[in-house]
């Protein structure tokens, strides 16, 4: 419908008919808008029969359309007009004209319809048809005109701009629209005077709402007055300026004629309708506004209209038009009033003027203009003007009008543009009425008195008053006794004041622009006549006078003060500037003269202020000329030729004598005013004079008086002092930025400069004064400096620099009594570089106090420095000092190193350290960097000097917190100094600069140029940047034993403390790689500021930077572990990072650089530590840990990350092979120390070495280089083969060391972990001969079996041999290598098995006794020297035997799948004999799990010693937990029986248990735990008790139950202790648990193993429905909120409501694919097996397959907790989840059963049907019949199925509904297929027609849930009852009775 009802009528977007009449003059203006109309449904007119045209000759289809358009629907009518613009745009003209007649009749119609859019879409149709039909509408422009016209002006601005749109489409020329208007004028006003005769009963029917009607019609009226009042414009009172016609004579005759029609029609409407007086009291707005438009129009076109008959008439209804409140109606009733007073004054005689006009008038005005004032207020003026003088009163009228007009100004809520407006109109108003006074008086006295009157009264008593808001008991009422007898209209006169007025808080906004009209009004007073302006100079001078007599005794003095200083800045703004003189001469002049005695006694600030503004505002000779010279004047003669200025001697004496003096008091609140007065009196011409005479006068002591020291000024005095050069510090800014700085005198700062404040200055601060915050406060002054851009001291260079000299010698004085070594030592360093000449300072004299004197000076002239700056050693040593006191705080309050009682002494020093440190923080870097080169240089350096102070000298901090401060302090010193990356460099040389504890490792020499370094070693270097490989070979070698005596000894000597000293600083330095990275500390790369593209040039042009620092890293790496980290998990990384980034463009020389060093380091100290590889697998980086020597174990560490990152590669790795063997021999000598240290190298290299070696063994390779590997290898295999066998082996021999070389290079790789063994390389057939030949010579050796050597370095070699042979050389075995390996393997593992045993028997003992003694910190600390007497190394060797085994297993498999194979591997042969080893491996599990399960019943301590000693040997559990997982049935059922055998405190399931769910958790082990739990013969007693699985493993489905059994399911089903605390008790606790956590991940394996066993059993099994009735029962369902923990419901919620197509989030797609393979696959362990290392994914994997596999092992279990949530969207989420991935095959397989399942009955059949996912079972028997069809839902399980009975036969209503519930029961608690389900409920049936009765509890025969019989009777009433439905009863009704006849059970 049209627009909300209440909306205003009028749209602000509508016309007045005047811009539409412009929009039709041919001068081409811009046409104006017209208005718009919300009009009402349909308009029932008396159309003749000629009017309606009937649908002959029209298409069909546009009939059909245009009946549309007579429906009441506005939706159907825009839809018709719609079809109709399409219509209008394909036909042609021929087929649109023959419309147009009807269209004409539906458009008339259409324009009034309620509706906006349908009158929208009416004009948007119509532009169509005129755009087709063209000049083929003439014949209907009459008939359309009048509507047309009429629509211009909608009220709905959308509406009337498609009106105009449709009128310009027609015309497009505007002389062309202002023809069609002349042609059709008679039309035009017909249709208008028919719409004015309209009435809302006229234009709707009965069903039309009363309200809509009312709203149609004053819309209508409003736009047929405004079409009325626009069309008269046009025709009437516009001239049309045609071509070819001059003047109005020449105009066409049809011109002439239409305007005459137009008089006629007008003057007939004028008559017909009263004047158009009736619409002016309609309650609508808009149409009143309109009458006003339309009236205008009349007076101006139709002048004759108004006659002496109707002239008293509209004369009340016009002039009194003041009476309309709508702001809406008052621009065209302000034309209309304006209008007809200027053409009919005398109308005016014909009223009561008072009442019809005046009274109204004042109320308007009182009343704000109701609104309008924008509109009105501008309008007074000219009504002013337009009012016939005779008709009122002169000066009565004129102060009624200001008295109203000024009780409607709403000061407190006017907006600002209405208090502008407000202002202007009313200074108009009032200079009006003084140039026109002689209008309403005859002479020249009376012209005078109304002028003074109108002064007097309004400008002093009103706005004046209002603007002072002054009370005085001699101002008087502003109409007292005048305006006696003024109507009850009038404002009320100002109350009679008694002493006080009423003060009113008026907004800022309003007092100034309150201010700025009484000025503008006195200029305007000023240029009329001078005299005029006598009355206000008197009052201001008497305001002036009382204000000052009141200003100490009134609160609200300096409020009125400040206003009147506004007034001078307004006086200045707009009179001063203008040249004129009256504000000075007439105004200020004379108030301030009369006034300066009385000044000089107040102390009153405000008062003062106002003298500084008069004086900044006129000038200060002008000023003082008015105060001293012209006291006397009098205001009786006003000139403007008075010269009242001094010359320059008369005004310098009477500034000396009168003013200086006076304003260097120190007496009250106002000396800061009065300073700034003296300021402001300074000329420009007397500047230097004027300043003279203010320091001598500070100074003088007849003026200052005594003060405390001989030569010292009192405390109150240097305050004013100070104050006065703060303000004059001020004064100088602003000179400086005069009209002209050059020659105004004090813009330069010098010329402020006095010997006296020099002199005072340095007295004050080389004394201590006992007032110390005003000398204080007076230095600050004096020296400048308070900000960064004021640097303006008025002291000389030399005065400023012995301040600061003395300022520091305090504050340094203070860091000699800090209570930290490093800080004292830190200022001795100070001392000894500065230069001072500042003596000792005495004893007695307090440091502290000093000290806070030097702050306070500091902090207000910091910046003061900048002036001495190049006395560097003062003002560097000067920041030093701050930084060191900084530092101290920062580090005593972080961590308090001292006891409370000295805490409690130190107090006042950090108070003061306090106050520094926010001081310091208030400093900008930008500061620092401003300094000079040469100040940063000087700075850094101290500053970095006293950070290595507290590296090596403070020993009050933990070592942390140290290294911590002092990287901190490290960036602040790099972010304040340096400027660019080069000066951080060199500071950071300075910082790594060598030390006495510094470095330890590797020396740098900063004199080469090549960044060399020199290994820390005693008589021998190493130049690790620019060494010869070969060079000096053998010189080395010799002096390489020497060294390492020297070196042995060295360490030996080393002290503890420089050891902790070292490592703080390297933990400094790493923490100090992490904030600003590793390229600017270790690499050294600096940068310039030029492109990129550039730079990246440069860099690449460019050797290694000149900053690098790879023996920094060496050193970090060899220091391997700090405080806080590691080389492994800090520096190794970083370094790796920055490599790889892309940043480092010389990381090769870098990296060689770090190389080198290490490999020269190895090689010297290659005998100080003993290194033995245990294994033959890739090396870790924890096995690093295992390397003693640190050169070698930092190399080892470097090379593994640079060829595991990819850093490096084959190419790096051939290079550095062709450098060991050219250094493991000299000449033809072996270099031992080389050889010591090739194994461990090696075996980081082979693998780069190997990487692409794919090639055939058989073919020789071309290249070289790969043959140089091979080569090397095979000269290392025959030199080992030259030594003896295995059992003539003595320890330290370099026998071992070509063992461990040559077994390096037989890497064995691991595939998903060390449980999967394989070769990595290939090796050629002599390789693997030669290999071969060292093992059979191992094996074939003297007591190879028997008397073999027992060393255990003997055997680990053995071992590792054996799995390196084994590996690669397991084709070439005969059956005698195979017999020899096994035998050794399984005599290895033998001893490990036997050995963990004791372990566990020994655990057991301990806490056996323990539980007797109740101590169990002795068992804890039996356990724990159980653990440390394991000895490592046969577990080092039982790991290789694992390995070799593991690899024999593969051999043995391979056998089996290819049998043509000769190998001597016969599965019949080895079978038993690997069942043995397994079961010995299965020993080992059982008795690590036995031993944590036994001290877990100890204590959780306990079980976390005994599950953490597993990870000191990861690999061997590794392999073992590999062997579990294969082992087979048999081997797992002897290890279970042999430790049950075994008689220890826990069995082999609680072994398991102990491992699954290990306080420290090991995956392989929880895996394999997981595995034997879950399968057989494990599984039946994996989670029911022993006493329970017996009674499960009964068949007892036919079983009676015996009376006298406890009718409690609880007591018949036990889960295990172990399971049962996870299950039951545990998933609440998860919930607020971290979602990797151990306990959440137990939790989860427990539910797999529950589900699990629950697989293991039949699906129709009696102990399954136990367990699964058990676990309903007790089972908390909170595992299900955990498992939605996981699954991320939001993500899936969202997925559900976008495309199938679109990516599913990685953590919801592992949940989905996780619960769609276990339902398809009924199993958990792909999940388990891939859970470790425990991530998010992982858990969400898991969870979504428990889930899924829940829904179909315990559907209705899943279904009973998914009923119990109450969140909507979570359950939906739940659901959207269940049916888009698990509901699918769930169904699917349920049909599937359900149509596979043999129900083979003749009284029973199923039918299936897939598609619907319906079930249709049907039972007959007899004569009887019932039909039940099951639908499962999209969501199955977690909505119920829907089960109903559409057909039965013979069966009653009762019986047929009992059914039916039953089968819905069987259905809805089956935990279980629903075949199972549909087979129990035809079970039930087939016993009830049996006659087996019903249990009345659940009216069923069998039980929905445990599927029994009833079988429990009544003694009394004989019915049998289900067990469980009487247990339930019984439960509930908290009574035995029998629930049917209540007799005792």
């Amino acid at each position: 419908m049209g627009r909300p009802k209440g909306e205003g009528n009028r749209s602000k977007a509508r016309p007045s008919s005047s811009s539409l009449a412009a929009s039709l003059l041919p001068s081409g203006s811009t046409t104006v808008g017209f208005g718009g109309y919300v009009g009402s449904s349909r308009v029932e007119y008396s159309l003749s029969s000629d009017d309606a045209v009937p649908l002959l000759d029209i298409d069909g289809e546009v009939a059909q359309h245009l009946k549309r358009l007579a429906r009441k629907d506005p939706t159907t009518k825009i839809k018709a007009l719609t079809s109709l613009s399409l219509i209008f745009k394909q036909k042609s003209v021929k087929e649109i004209v023959p419309i147009i007649p009807q269209w004409a009749f539906e458009y008339k119609r259409l324009l009034l319809d309620y509706n906006r859019e349908v009158r929208r879409a009416t004009h948007d149709t119509m532009t169509l048809l005129v755009s087709v039909v063209g000049r083929d509408l003439a014949p209907h422009l009459k008939s359309l005109m009048g509507p047309w016209w009429f629509s211009q002006f909608d009220p709905a601005s959308e509406v009337s701009e498609a009106a105009k749109r449709s009128l310009q489409a027609a015309f497009s020329a505007q002389e062309k629209r202002l023809d069609a208007l002349i042609l059709c004028t008679t039309e035009i006003f017909m249709y208008l005077e028919e719409n004015l005769n309209l009435t809302p009963q006229s234009m709707s029917d009965k069903a039309t709402a009363l309200d809509e009607s009312e709203e149609m019609h004053q819309q209508v009226i409003s736009s047929s007055l405004l079409a009325l009042a626009t069309f008269l414009d046009i025709l009437v009172g516009l001239q049309f300026e045609k071509p070819g016609f001059e003047n109005r004579a020449a105009e066409p005759k049809q011109t002439s004629k239409a305007r005459i029609t137009a008089i006629a029609y007008a003057d007939k409407l004028f008559s017909a309708h009263k004047y158009f007086i009736d619409f002016l009291k309609s309650r609508s707005p808009s149409i009143r506004s309109a009458t006003y438009s339309v009236l205008r129009s009349f007076i101006k076109n139709i002048p004759h209209a108004f006659n002496e008959g109707n002239m008293k008439i509209l004369a009340t209804a016009i002039l009194g038009s003041f009476q309309e409140k709508d702001p809406a109606c008052h621009s065209s009733m302000w034309d209309t009033i304006l209008l007809f007073s200027k053409r009919f004054p005398d109308s005016w005689t014909t009223i009561n003027v008072q009442k019809i006009l005046l009274n109204r008038f004042w109320q308007f005005l009182r009343n704000g203009c109701f609104g309008s004032q924008q509109v009105s207020y501008p309008a007074l003026v000219l009504f002013l003007d337009a009012m016939p003088s005779k008709s009122i009163a002169g000066d009565k009228f004129f102060l009624e009008f200001f008295q109203n007009f000024w009780a409607g100004r709403n000061p407190s809520h006017s907006l600002n543009a209405d208090r502008l407006a407000f202002f202007q109109a009313f200074r108009e108003c009032f200079l009006w009425g003084l140039q026109n006074a002689s209008r309403y008086c005859g002479g020249a006295d009376a012209i005078r008195s109304l002028q003074v009157t109108l002064i007097d009264k309004i400008l002093l008593k009103l706005t004046w008053h209002d603007y002072v808001q002054l009370s005085s008991k001699k101002q008087q009422c502003v109409f007292s006794g005048e305006l006696n007898g003024i109507s009850q209209f009038n404002v009320q006169s100002f109350p009679e004041e008694t002493g006080e007025t009423l003060k009113v808080n008026y907004p800022i906004g309003y007092m100034q622009n309150l201010g700025k009209c009484i000025v503008e009004i006195l200029s305007g007073i000023y240029l009329l006549e001078h005299d005029l302006l006598l009355p206000f100079c008197t009052v201001f001078q008497e305001n002036c006078l009382e204000i000052f007599q009141q200003a100490e005794n009134v609160e609200s003095s300096s409020e009125i003060i400040d206003r009147v200083i506004k007034i001078l800045l307004l006086l200045e703004q707009h009179a001063v500037q203008k040249g004129e003189q009256w504000p000075l001469v007439n105004v200020v002049g004379p108030t301030l003269a009369k006034s300066f005695p009385l000044i000089r006694t107040l102390d009153s600030p405000e008062i003062v202020r106002l003298v500084s503004v008069a004086v900044s505002v006129f000038g200060p000779r002008k000023i003082v000329g008015e105060l001293v010279c012209n006291n006397s004047a009098s205001f009786s003669s006003i000139s403007d030729d008075t010269n009242r200025e001094l010359d320059s001697l008369k005004f310098l004496l009477l500034y000396r004598e009168i003013f200086v003096p006076w304003c260097l008091q120190w007496n009250g609140s106002s000396t800061s005013a009065r300073l700034d007065l003296l300021l402001v009196l300074i000329d420009n011409e007397s500047f230097s004079e004027q300043w003279d005479s203010i320091i001598t006068c500070a100074f003088d002591k007849q003026h200052i008086g005594p003060g405390p020291g001989p030569e010292m000024p009192e405390p109150n005095h240097v305050l004013v002092l100070a104050m006065l050069l703060e303000k004059a510090r001020v004064e100088i800014r602003k000179r400086k930025v005069g009209v002209n700085p050059v020659h105004m005198q004090g813009s330069n700062p010098d010329q402020w400069h006095h010997e006296l404040l020099d002199s005072y200055a340095v007295s004050i601060t080389r004394s201590l004064p006992s007032s110390r915050s005003s000398y204080a406060q007076f230095v600050r002054a004096v020296l400048g400096g308070a900000t960064e851009d004021d640097q303006t001291p008025f002291l000389s260079r030399n005065a400023q620099i012995v301040i600061f000299k003395e300022l520091y010698f305090k504050l340094r004085s203070f860091t000699m009594d800090s209570p930290l070594a490093w800080v004292r030592d830190a200022c001795s360093l100070l001392i000894a570089e500065g230069n001072d000449s500042v003596a000792r300072i005495e004893p007695s004299v307090d440091v502290l106090e000093m000290a806070h004197f030097s702050l306070e000076v500091l902090d207000g002239s910091f910046f003061c420095l900048k002036t001495i700056e190049d006395e560097n050693e003062l003002v560097s040593g000067f920041l030093a000092t701050i930084f060191l006191i900084d530092w101290e705080y920062v580090a005593i309050t972080s961590n308090d190193p001292f006891d409370d009682e000295t805490t409690r002494k130190m107090k006042a020093r950090m108070d003061f350290s306090a106050f520094l440190h926010a001081f310091r923080c208030k400093i900008s870097n930008s500061f620092f960097k401003s300094l000079s080169v040469n100040s940063r240089k000087s700075l850094g350096s101290i500053l970095v000097q006293f950070i290595r102070f507290a590296i090596f000298k403070e020993d009050k901090f933990d070592n942390d917190k140290l290294s911590s401060f002092c990287c901190l302090w490290m960036l602040d010193v790099l972010g304040c100094i340096c400027q660019d990356q080069f000066e951080v460099q060199e500071l950071l040389d300075q910082f790594l600069s060598k030390g006495d504890f510094w470095p330890s490792w590797i020396l740098p020499d900063f004199n080469s140029g090549g960044r060399s370094a020199i290994l820390n070693v005693e008589n021998i270097s190493i130049n690790a940047g620019h060494r010869q490989i070969v060079e000096q070979l053998r010189l080395i070698f010799e002096l390489l034993r020497e060294v390492r005596g020297v070196r042995r000894r060295m360490l030996i000597s080393i002290p503890e403390f420089k050891a902790s000293r070292n490592h703080i600083l390297v933990a400094a330095i790493v923490e100090l790689i992490s904030k600003i990275g590793i390229d600017r500390v270790v690499a050294g790369s600096v940068s310039h500021s030029m492109s990129s593209t550039e730079e990246a040039t440069r860099k690449l042009n460019t050797s290694q930077s000149p900053y690098s620092r790879a023996w920094l890293a060496a050193e970090i790496l060899c220091t391997w572990k700090w405080n806080g980290g590691s080389a492994l998990s800090s520096f190794l990384p970083s370094l790796s990072a920055y490599v790889k980034s892309g940043y480092c463009f010389h990381e090769e020389s870098l990296l060689n650089s770090i190389v080198n060093i290490l490999f020269d380091g190895a090689l010297v100290h290659a005998s100080s530590g003993k290194l033995s590889l245990s294994y033959v697998w890739p090396i870790s980086y924890d096995e690093m840990e295992s390397v003693e020597e640190p050169f070698l174990r930092a190399l080892a560490s470097l090379l593994f990350t640079l060829f595991k990152e990819d850093i490096w590669g084959k190419d790096e790795a051939i290079l550095f092979l062709k450098l060991l063997v050219n250094k493991l021999f000299i000449g033809e000598a072996i270099n031992l120390d080389c050889l010591r240290i090739l194994p461990l190298i090696m075996s980081i290299l082979i693998r780069p070495l190997s990487v692409g070696d794919e090639s055939d063994p058989n073919v020789q390779l071309d290249s070289s280089e790969e043959n140089q590997l091979q080569d090397t290898v095979k000269d290392w295999l025959q030199r080992t083969l030259l030594f003896s066998t295995s059992n003539t082996w003595q320890t330290g021999e370099e026998l071992e060391d070509w063992f461990q070389l040559v077994i390096s290079c037989y890497p064995i790789s691991a595939i998903a972990g060390i449980q999967g063994l394989k070769p990595e390389r290939e090796i050629s057939l002599m390789e693997r001969a030669l290999l071969l030949e060292l093992f059979r010579k191992q094996r074939h050796g003297p007591g190879s079996s028997t008397a073999a050597n027992k060393l255990p370095t003997v055997q680990m070699m053995l071992s590792r041999l054996m799995v390196v042979s084994v590996g690669y050389c397991w084709k070439e075995f005969n059956e005698e290598d195979w017999e020899f390996v096994v035998y050794r393997l399984r005599w290895w593992i033998e001893t490990v098995v036997v050995m963990m045993e004791e372990v566990a028997e020994n655990i057991n003992d301990a806490v056996t006794n323990g539980s007797t003694s109740n101590n169990s910190e002795v068992t804890i600390e039996k356990l724990k020297h159980a653990i440390s007497e394991l000895n490592p190394s046969p577990l080092k060797i039982a790991t290789n035997a694992l390995a070799t085994f593991a690899l024999f297993c593969h051999v043995v498999g391979l056998q089996e799948e290819n049998s043509v194979n000769l190998n001597p591997l016969r599965t019949e042969r080895w079978d038993p004999i690997k069942d043995r080893i397994l079961e010995g491996i299965l020993r080992l599990f059982f008795s690590t799990g036995a031993a944590e399960a036994i001290a877990g019943s100890c204590c959780y301590e306990a079980s976390f010693i005994i599950a953490s000693s597993r990870l000191d040997y990861p690999h061997f559990w590794e392999l073992v937990a590999s062997s579990v997982v294969k082992s087979s049935a048999y081997a797992r059922d002897k290890a279970v029986k042999s430790v049950e055998l075994w008689g220890l405190r826990k069995g082999p399931i609680s072994s398991l248990y102990s491992i699954l769910f290990s306080s420290k958790p090991f995956p392989a082990l929880q895996f394999a735990a997981y595995v034997i739990l879950s399968s057989g013969p494990v599984l039946s007693l994996s989670i029911i008790r022993e006493d329970t699985a017996v009674s499960l493993n009964r068949d007892n489905g036919d079983n009676q139950v015996p009376y006298g059994l406890d009718l409690s399911l609880e007591d018949n089903v036990h889960l295990r202790e172990e399971i049962l605390s996870v299950l039951e008790k545990l998933p609440y606790e998860c919930l607020e648990m971290d979602l990797v956590a151990p306990q959440r991940v137990n939790v989860f394996l427990a539910w797999s193993l529950l589900l699990s066993h629950l697989l293991s059993f039949p699906s129709s099994s009696p102990a399954r429905e136990r367990l699964v009735q058990h676990i309903q029962e007790h089972a908390d369902s909170a595992i299900l909120d955990c498992l939605f923990q996981h699954i991320p419901l939001e993500m899936c919620l969202a997925h559900s409501l976008k495309k199938k197509d679109v990516e599913l989030p990685a953590v919801l797609s592992e949940a989905a694919s996780a619960a769609t393979r276990a339902i398809t696959s009924s199993s958990l362990l792909f999940c388990v097996e891939s859970l470790w290392p425990v991530r998010p994914e992982k858990m969400a994997s898991l969870a979504g397959a428990i889930f899924g596999l829940m829904l179909c092992i315990l559907p209705a279990y899943v279904r009973g907790w998914f009923s119990d949530i109450r969140d909507r969207s979570t359950s939906s989420a739940i659901e959207s989840f269940t049916k888009a991935w698990c509901s699918p095959p769930l169904i699917r397989n349920e049909l599937s059963q359900i149509k596979k399942a043999s129900f083979a009955d003749e009284n029973f059949s199923v039918s299936v049907s897939k598609s619907a996912n319906e079930v249709v079972a049907t039972y007959t028997k007899d004569e009887t019949g019932m039909d039940l069809v099951i639908r499962l839902p999209a969501s199955y399980p977690l909505r119920a199925v829907d089960v109903d009975c559409p057909r039965s036969l013979g069966i009653s209503e009762v019986k047929q509904r009992k059914w039916l519930m039953s089968m819905v029961s069987f259905v809805r608690n089956q935990n279980g297929a629903l075949a199972e389900a549909i087979q129990i409920w035809k079970s039930n049936f087939d016993k009830e027609f049996e006659g087996v009765e019903e249990c009345p509890i659940c009216y069923s025969v069998i039980h929905t849930a445990n599927h029994s019989l009833p079988r429990l009777a009544c003694k009394t009433c004989k019915h049998k009852f289900h067990s469980a439905c009487l247990y339930k009863w019984f439960s509930t009704s908290h009574k035995s009775t029998c629930p049917l006849c209540q007799s005792p059970f």
